[in-house]
């Protein structure tokens, strides 16, 4: 019998451009990227080639086991004090601030250097099997077609101002191409059902198949994006493309419940799955219950210690020393889990949630090969250069504007994201690989979703579908399918319970649990418009 392959992905477009590769013999770095240019066709302002992201690759058959980080970088003209006096405060799960004038949320200056192109490039050209323009093919087509908009595009793109931050239709219409290509001509937003043509990503699209990324980088593109971001008083210019590396890294490691768990370094957020984990594996999970009260409050509280450590301790390493053996040691997790079990209450301080724009795939191929990816915009700045097609990331938002902080700006620097594309092993082979999209939410969604494999037997898609609920400030927010009766013992002890109207959300978990019989079971969060692919 001849062994299967899966992918899965939060676009069924995307999801099916892989699986396609996989049919035709390509291996899961080939599909993975194939999926992630297509995605950022038909979910344009969840991620593209001027975005951000984390890969993570496990290749058994090159003796390969490595991240690629390719977060975006602060221009060169940036320095810490630049924006401090435009402070009006911080979004209360800690993604990003909000200045005057959303300079930094908005616009040519809201820009980081991107790096995802450059990673997609290296991964396909190191560790792919097929050739780059094969490989670029189905988003050269789709974005030539165009694509149905789908329920939850319309949904992100249909989202009014939150917290201060700019109206996603406010980012769609910027720039004339966002104009002419998500709007119909009367001015109403296209909308479930509407098709989205854009030419001028089809033509960007193909002069990369050809070129590869060394034009968008050093290139023809290259000086396109310079002339625009210089008429239009843009930080980056083409030496900040010129200087974009990617960084390639060792997973990180914890141990729970006998298997050992891989993810990202910083500026990832791997270190808080594993810190959670870390506290976690001191309480009989099972035996609490599956989403009961004190289930909700073990758990948040773990929630709330690595995010409170997140934000003193984690920033770029490349600026600023990260203290991981501490926070992943064996000793500090248990310390904390004995400050839960006593039930003390952690504090996350905040100065003042966050919209998930970023999108993630998942691969595992016939040999044993695993990509699991997250890539994004951040909060999409809402630029397109005239004749290049594609939306800018605008992750200068996240940057502390208060000098002295892990998080400060600082020229080329990249700032922490919650991205934390995982692999769980158990007896050296991969057992679970998953990822999602959610901004600061991502890491306690993949979090719960490897509990919700390990610690209560679910299959994929049950694990991805359960009920979830987050803890990155002092509030508890809980999903709209979680009882009134589980939260109200919570509000007795004191903690601010947030009910979310929606039926899903804290991240769209998307993974794979591969068996011990070589059988593969997938999950696409169904509050995305995702779907798993076996081939």
């Amino acid at each position: 019998m001849t062994r299967p392959a899966m992918i899965v992905a939060a676009q069924p477009e995307a999801a099916e451009a892989g699986a396609r590769v996989l049919q035709r013999g390509g291996n899961a770095v080939d599909a993975a990227i194939a999926a992630a240019l297509v995605q950022g066709v038909v979910d344009p302002q969840m991620c593209g080639i001027a975005g951000f992201g984390s890969c993570h690759l496990f290749l058994p058959s090159r003796g390969v086991h490595c991240c690629i980080d390719f977060h975006g970088k602060t221009p060169l003209a940036a320095h810490p004090a630049m924006w401090e006096d435009l402070l009006e405060g911080e979004t209360r799960d800690g993604f990003g601030f909000i200045l005057k004038g959303r300079v930094n949320d908005l616009g040519y200056q809201s820009i980081t250097t991107p790096g995802a192109l450059k990673a997609y490039f290296e991964a396909a050209t190191e560790f792919g099997s097929w050739d780059w323009a094969d490989i670029c093919a189905p988003a050269v087509a789709r974005a030539r077609e165009g694509f149905v908009v789908r329920p939850h595009v319309d949904f992100w793109w249909r989202q009014t101002e939150q917290l201060g931050r700019t109206a996603n239709r406010e980012r769609n219409a910027f720039s004339a191409t966002g104009r002419a290509v998500y709007f119909h001509e009367d001015g109403r937003p296209k909308g479930t059902g509407d098709r989205v043509v854009n030419p001028d990503l089809a033509q960007t699209l193909e002069r990369v198949a050809r070129s590869g990324s060394d034009i968008f980088y050093t290139g023809e593109i290259a000086e396109e994006i310079d002339a625009d971001m210089r008429a239009n008083g843009g930080l980056m210019t083409a030496a900040d493309l010129a200087a974009y590396r990617t960084i390639r890294m060792e997973p990180i490691w914890a141990d729970y419940r006998g298997r050992r768990v891989a993810s990202n370094r910083p500026p990832g957020g791997g270190v808080q799955v594993l810190q959670i984990l870390n506290q976690l594996e001191h309480f009989d999970l099972a035996a609490i219950g599956h989403n009961s009260t004190e289930y909700l409050r073990v758990v948040s509280e773990a929630m709330k210690r690595a995010t409170r450590d997140k934000d003193a301790h984690v920033g770029d390493p490349a600026f600023y020393d990260v203290p991981l053996d501490w926070l992943l040691s064996g000793d500090y997790g248990a310390e904390l889990a004995g400050e839960i079990g006593r039930g003390e209450q952690a504090s996350v301080a905040r100065i003042a949630p966050e919209p998930p724009d970023t999108t993630h795939v998942v691969v595992a191929d016939r040999d044993g090969g695993i990509v699991t990816m997250t890539h994004s915009l951040g909060m999409p700045s809402g630029v397109i250069t005239p004749g290049l097609g594609f939306m800018y990331n605008g992750c200068m938002a996240v940057f502390d504007p208060r000098p002295g902080r892990a998080g400060s700006i600082a020229a080329g620097k990249s700032r922490f994201s919650s991205l934390c594309p995982t692999i769980v092993f158990e007896d050296d082979r991969p057992r679970l690989a998953l990822g999602a999209p959610g901004g600061t939410q991502i890491a306690m969604g993949v979090t719960q979703a490897i509990l919700n494999v390990l610690d209560h037997g679910m299959t994929m898609t049950e694990a991805v579908s359960a009920p979830r609920f987050s803890s990155t400030s002092n509030a508890i927010d809980i999903s709209n399918r979680i009882p009134g009766y589980v939260v109200e013992p919570l509000e007795r002890m004191g903690y601010e319970i947030v009910r979310s109207p929606l039926t899903f959300g804290f991240a769209a978990v998307h993974g794979i649990r591969l068996l011990a019989d070589g059988s593969l079971d997938g999950g696409a969060d169904p509050g995305h418009d995702g779907v798993a692919l076996q081939v």
